[in-house]
């Protein structure tokens, strides 16, 4: 897709993450619309995948290592073919598969997650096994900014250094906010990028909404060599909707009528 053509789509998927979690009463709406636009980028103008061949082996890998803002790869995967649209007014309604979480029970998605730190470390091991396999293609994994208090993303970061995993990128939606208020007050992240280049990744800082800007970073990402890529995507909790930005209660927040309205309308105006 073109520049103006994201831009439009990305609308649309802010549109479908709001209906969902209004229409549920529930999901992370906050941290869906600061992330949206990084799937975005990825499902229309990076990865190579193919929704009527879901298991094909070529595929590159995706996984959502903040599963709790599973609306938004949901809204994507619906765009994309991999479910029907409709399916999303089930979204966290009893016996949908649309649970809270990702679920591989759903065409297109690699792994359950959730948990805070595990994608990444199955990322990171699906990396080692297509470079064990010699495999043409590669893995992405977007992280939340509060989930980098968790270990087990730092022992990740150690092995895909140690093993040179340059086919690994990570994504970090850098939107400064957590359930429980500002990363930085929560567990102060200060530099990151210094601390992911001091594990032996090639960092790439950008413009989490910015989609040129996007596509840059992920073509330095398939350059570089011999090391991994961690992407920090500078992103606004809420991004689109004027009452949410930068609103840490906005991480779990429920819609009202008028709240879902005044959303809407500020969408369709944007359009």
């Amino acid at each position: 897709m073109e520049t103006r053509e994201l831009i439009q789509n990305g609308n649309e998927l802010r549109k479908d993450i709001v209906t969902m979690c209004y229409m549920s009463k529930a999901g992370h709406v906050g941290g869906s619309l600061s992330s949206i636009d990084i799937l975005n980028t990825l499902y229309n103008a990076e990865m190579k995948h193919r929704p009527a061949q879901p298991d094909w082996s070529g595929r590159d890998r995706f996984v959502l290592s903040k599963g709790h803002v599973a609306e938004s790869l949901f809204a994507v995967l619906a765009q994309q073919g991999y479910m029907e649209k409709e399916e999303l007014g089930t979204f966290s309604a009893f016996g949908s598969r649309l649970i809270g979480h990702p679920n591989n029970k759903i065409d297109g998605i690699e792994m359950n997650t959730g948990a805070l730190g595990h994608g990444v470390c199955v990322a990171v091991g699906m990396a080692i096994a297509g470079k064990m396999d010699h495999c043409p293609w590669r893995v992405y994994c977007l992280m939340g900014d509060g989930e980098q208090a968790e270990g087990s993303v730092w022992e990740a970061a150690m092995a895909a250094a140690h093993y040179n995993l340059d086919n690994l990128v990570l994504i970090l939606d850098r939107n400064g906010l957590q359930i429980s208020g500002n990363t930085e007050d929560v567990m102060a992240l200060r530099d990151i990028h210094l601390k992911y280049e001091a594990f032996g990744f090639n960092v790439i800082e950008t413009d989490g909404h910015n989609y040129e800007d996007l596509m840059a970073a992920f073509t330095l990402a398939r350059h570089t060599k011999e090391k991994p890529t961690l992407i920090v995507a500078n992103t606004v909790k809420g991004k689109g909707i004027s009452f949410m930005e930068n609103v840490a209660a906005w991480h779990h927040g429920v819609l009202n009528e008028e709240q879902y309205m005044q959303a809407m309308k500020e969408l369709e105006e944007q359009a």
